[in-house]
């Protein structure tokens, strides 16, 4: 597959409007593959159709137009790559990496790590949630701002469901289909998804695709210590704002400040001052609050 260098994307999920959190992740991932002079797309993960937000999916990309962002590919939609994502089931299928389970979530109570009790039972594949095997590889990367990581998915997760019940294909399948058949070679994403990872590049690993480079960056927080999100009540972002809202994302991001411009001379002068090294350690930005 031929790719520039450097492809980076933003992948934001319609379950809300896209708040400050959002806005670093943007802010950030733009940035950084600009710098780079890489390409750089924007793709609406919404394949979990009944957590979809009214209004949402309009709202980010108004937000995209409105802060200056510029994909250098259409915008496309998980929704209607299911088929793709239904091929890959089947190439796992066909290789015996996956198996349907009938667990529910009262038959495994508490335990967070699944047993594989439904592994050898060879149940039919028609309305059942279906899991991939995992084995006892040790995944290991280095974050380009979280360090070395490394997991055991066998002892701390155990087989993991790639498509649920009700045919909602699961995030973690989709996510790494797309990055292929895109030719995405790094994430930049909130440090909240850090722990995906692992999941992630093992389907990477048993497809034979290419592992990518990722970045995890620190969470916004709000007053309580909480970090921005729907559930918590996070501001939407205002677009009658935009300006003043990227000034702050870029500062949040450890970055020279920006001249208050529009948006897309205000990106152009972040990205020319761009420096990877500034951004804030750790998993959340704790001398920031934002509502």
């Amino acid at each position: 597959m031929s790719q520039t260098t450097y492809v980076g994307r933003f992948a934001p999920s319609p379950t809300g409007p896209l708040h400050f959190g959002s806005l670093i992740t943007a802010v950030a991932s733009y940035c950084e593959a600009r710098s780079q002079a890489g390409q750089w797309f924007v793709r609406i993960e919404d394949t979990d159709i009944p957590r979809i937000y009214p209004g949402s999916e309009q709202h980010i990309l108004a937000c995209i137009d409105a802060f200056g962002f510029e994909s250098d590919r259409t915008i496309i939609f998980q929704r209607d790559r299911l088929a793709l994502y239904q091929a890959v089931l089947d190439q796992l299928h066909a290789a015996q990496l996956i198996y349907a389970c009938q667990c529910t979530r009262k038959m495994l109570g508490s335990n967070h790590i699944y047993q594989g009790r439904c592994r050898s039972l060879a149940l039919p594949f028609a309305n059942q949630a279906i899991r991939v095997k995992v084995d006892e590889r040790c995944i290991a990367f280095d974050d380009a701002l979280q360090g070395h990581v490394s997991s055991r998915l066998d002892l701390e997760l155990g087989d993991f469901v790639l498509k649920r019940r009700d045919g909602i294909y699961n995030y973690q399948l989709a996510v790494v289909v797309d990055d292929y058949l895109q030719g995405v070679t790094h994430v930049v994403r909130g440090a909240d998804l850090l722990d995906n990872t692992a999941r992630q590049r093992y389907l990477q690993q048993i497809l034979a695709y290419p592992t990518l480079h990722y970045m995890h960056l620190p969470l916004a927080m709000n007053a309580q210590g909480q970090k921005l999100s729907k559930q918590n009540m996070a501001q939407p972002l205002a677009l009658d704002q935009a300006p003043q809202l990227l000034q702050q994302a870029i500062a949040a991001l450890g970055q020279t400040s920006v001249d208050l411009d529009t948006p897309q001379r205000m990106l152009q002068q972040a990205i020319a001052q761009w420096d990877r090294a500034a951004i804030p350690r750790g998993l959340s930005l704790s001398h920031q609050i934002y509502r």
